[in-house]
């Protein structure tokens, strides 16, 4: 009787199962045969962004770049896996709803660190000088003054997935670190200390760089205005890659034109894409990349990974990983 009272529990956990209807946004079939070999008895339908609104009406959970528009019009949806680290476009949709949102802030965490360390090598080491002479067929070697990154500080906005890869590879190099993000940091023998976002004005000053990496909220946006920048060392850099909305563009324009700072790497900027006539580019002093940090050989992989386990713990009535809380926007 045991033997078949559990039987029956494990075919009706099957057919809640089947009752599951995932919508996937931006995978190829490969992809696709994964996430159905995660969850055999959930129903996995591809969709585009065109069709958004017609496939994910009966929904129970959405994976991928969904269009935020179109979440309207999903009845039943109790979980969204979003693409990206990032969820502002989707936050304020779904907050107060019982809608799961989950977001992937931890697996990019090593290639963007890796670009926001790579500007700054390339700036202090005035690397982007040595590739115009070398285009230029010139052997400049007096003309440069790179400086070490052993012995100064940095301050990093968001200790999150992002912000603490950036704390171990600036540790790594030597360099006194301080965190800056609103949560209680436990701690961790490559940050010096954390201060609140109340408190970013007092650490600033200490700073030879400063980098952002905290997701774009009401409470974040602007955080890095005329003020801030007027805060910190002269010649010291500035490097954002999480959201360009969180530093305030004329005041960064105006600290470069001033030559209080001594360069500034860009991935993300406010606007984006960044206009040809904008006054960003004119400055040699400053990297700008396409928005690209969070791309590389591997990211897709963990990426995957991630969804096949949610998708998992989602079939199975278990915890999701990377909950968002949807009222604080990360």
């Amino acid at each position: 009787m045991t033997l078949r009272i559990l039987a029956l529990l494990a075919a009706c956990a099957l057919a809640a199962q089947a009752q599951k209807k995932i919508v996937v946004f931006g995978l190829s079939e490969p992809a696709l045969k994964d996430l159905r070999a995660a969850a055999p008895a959930v129903s996995i339908v591809p969709a585009a962004p065109a069709e958004a609104a017609d496939k994910i009406a009966g929904a129970d959970g959405v994976i991928g770049p969904v269009p935020p528009s179109a979440l309207k019009y999903a009845r039943r949806l109790q979980w969204l896996q979003t693409q990206s680290a990032g969820v502002e476009s989707y936050a304020p949709v779904l907050k107060g709803s019982n809608v799961s949102l989950t977001n992937c802030k931890i697996i990019q965490g090593p290639n963007i660190a890796d670009h926001a360390m790579a500007m700054l090598l390339m700036m202090t080491r005035e690397l982007h000088r040595a590739r115009e002479a070398q285009a230029r067929q010139e052997w400049a070697r007096g003309s440069f003054h790179p400086i070490e990154l052993s012995g100064k500080t940095a301050v990093i906005i968001g200790l999150g997935g992002i912000g603490m890869q950036i704390a171990q590879r600036a540790h790594a190099f030597g360099m006194t670190v301080i965190g800056v993000d609103p949560k209680a940091i436990s701690y961790v023998n490559f940050v010096s200390h954390v201060a609140p976002p109340d408190r970013l004005d007092s650490v600033l000053p200490q700073a030879d760089v400063l980098f952002v990496s905290a997701p774009s909220t009401e409470k974040s946006r602007g955080m890095v205005g005329a003020r801030q920048f007027s805060l910190l060392k002269k010649g010291a850099y500035f490097i954002a890659v999480s959201r360009g909305d969180l530093y305030d563009t004329p005041s960064l324009v105006r600290s470069l034109d001033e030559r209080r700072l001594a360069g500034a790497g860009l991935d993300v900027t406010n606007p984006e894409p960044l206009p040809k006539d904008h006054a960003l580019w004119k400055f040699d002093n400053v990297i700008i990349t396409p928005h690209y940090a969070g791309q590389s050989d591997v990211v897709n992989q963990r990426r995957m990974e991630l969804y096949k386990e949610n998708l998992r713990r989602f079939a199975a009535g278990e915890a999701l990983l990377n909950v968002v809380d949807k009222d604080k926007g990360y």
